[in-house]
């Protein structure tokens, strides 16, 4: 299977001359196309013009471009643009912007959109298209040669977050009862490949029967047959593993591409490292927006109704559970309208105990996601995290309860109070990365997304026990502290 070369790097370009009329950019440094755009978008946009000049930009920067202009400007330019030059810029964008703009030549231009997306590589066609509402979605396939809308129809069968649903149809692949020669003119044809590097083999139905690198095919006989010189161990995953899965699998063996195949080992499509890129940064994205209630499908440019399906029921779910800590501080109300210290210390001890386990809780993710915490290494890991929040919580108790009770002292009140801070302190950090530590190892085992709101149930547990224990430790003592 193909793998990543370690021994190959890239020297960084400088921006200067190389000789022969050649000259290296700097990563980053914009370009002369770049410059040239900007200069245009400072003026009134003449779409023509600007449309010219963003063809000639890389589609990445070419993205950006149409994203910082308003859609119905981004969308006239699109419109202007040569197509495979539109449909390249079209996959680099944001996923709601790029939907959003074809909704608008769907109405408009259906027959156009529908060219973007047959210029497109058969997996980023895919992901817009299930992106798009049922109904624009269909009069876009319409809109399409009928080839190519099959072929995404059948891409679309696969859930987004599998390797079905990530990968591509654009690969090199030969029989294996073709010479060298034929295989060679095969490939010659063969136009869009994402994969470079090797062609994969198979026969005459389609089944996977090995894969064989392009410089073996180089220095082979024109006459020797695939059969005889291809490599037949194959690494291979199957349409529904999920894509979290995938991510492990190139990041552990170090895969630069891996072949999908059926339950008959027939060759569907291709996984490409950058692919697993694409999903090791959207995975990050949706759990950083799990572990708060936020939608897992939203971004910066979704509308206000996708952005209020996926937060309202998160927040109805933290107003409930905020509850809790509310009922106990109604519990000791007497208690604090005696001891105004007490509600001043309240917010304060919870802040710290939520902060530690935000810091267990971050750290546990990371290693769940990496598959770093193994079974039998889980319990060592809630170990560590709650002696160390116990140490931390000692130190952060001692600084805050000798100030509370210095403080209490020099008004002359009992400097108890500040024992009881100090207390509360190291019980509450403790307890804090218990739960940090602990709350998405137990999703996990029940089957839920470990990052699924886990802040707002870590902040329930956090703030309901450093009130409790706080508050708690202050009635039990209250006759030390000139309460009661």
């Amino acid at each position: 299977m193909p793998k990543r070369d370690d021994e190959t790097t890239i020297e960084p370009t400088t921006g200067t001359p190389a000789g022969d009329g050649v000259e290296l950019e700097a990563p980053g440094e914009p370009s002369a196309e770049d410059l040239r755009v900007e200069e245009l978008m400072q003026h009134s946009i003449d779409v023509p013009e600007l449309a010219e000049a963003v063809e000639a930009q890389e589609p990445a920067d070419a993205a950006v471009t149409l994203e910082s202009l308003r859609e119905t400007e981004a969308v006239e330019v699109l419109a202007e643009m040569d197509v495979d030059a539109a449909a390249e810029a079209l996959a680099y964008m944001q996923t709601p912007l790029a939907v959003s703009m074809l909704q608008d030549l769907i109405d408009d231009e259906p027959a156009l959109a529908g060219k973007f997306l047959e210029e497109m590589a058969p997996d980023d066609a895919t992901d817009l298209l299930q992106a798009l509402p049922v109904r624009d979605r269909e009069r876009l396939l319409a809109s399409m040669a009928s080839g190519e809308a099959r072929r995404l129809r059948e891409l679309m069968v696969y859930a987004p977050d599998t390797a079905g649903g990530m990968m591509t149809t654009q690969h090199f692949s030969v029989r294996e009862a073709m010479s060298v020669a034929e295989a060679t003119e095969s490939i010659r044809r063969h136009e869009g490949a994402e994969i470079l590097q090797h062609a994969f083999v198979t026969d005459a139905k389609g089944h996977l029967k090995g894969i064989i690198s392009l410089r073996r095919l180089l220095v082979a006989k024109p006459s020797d047959r695939i059969a005889d010189i291809c490599e037949r161990t194959v690494d291979a995953i199957a349409p529904d593993i999920d894509r979290e899965e995938v991510a492990r699998e190139f990041e552990r063996y170090r895969y630069a591409a891996l072949p999908v195949v059926d339950e008959h080992h027939r060759l569907l499509g291709v996984v490409t490292v950058d692919d697993v890129i694409d999903i090791i940064r959207a995975e990050g994205t949706e759990d950083a927006q799990r572990m708060v209630g936020a939608g897992r499908e939203e971004a910066v440019y979704s509308s206000v109704g996708v952005k209020f399906r996926g937060r309202f029921p998160w927040l109805l779910v933290n107003l409930l559970t905020s509850s809790i800590g509310a009922l106990v501080v109604l519990r000791y109300q007497g208690l604090i309208e005696e001891l105004a210290v007490l509600a001043a210390m309240m917010p304060l001890i919870a802040n710290q105990s939520g902060n530690a386990g935000q810091q267990s809780l971050a750290v546990t993710l990371r290693g769940i996601v990496l598959d770093q915490i193994r079974p039998r290494r889980a319990l060592p890991h809630i170990m560590r995290e709650t002696s160390l929040g116990l140490v931390n919580g000692i130190i952060c108790g001692v600084l805050v309860g000798g100030a509370v009770a210095g403080i209490e002292l020099a008004l002359g009140r009992p400097w108890q109070i500040g024992a009881v801070v100090a207390l509360s302190m190291a019980f509450t950090l403790m307890i804090g990365c218990l739960t940090g530590s602990t709350l998405p190892l137990l999703m996990k085992r029940m089957g839920a997304d470990p990052a699924t709101a886990s802040t707002i149930f870590l902040t329930m547990v956090t703030d309901t026990m450093s009130f409790l224990v706080f508050l708690g430790l202050a009635s039990v003592f209250s006759h030390l502290i000139g309460a009661g």
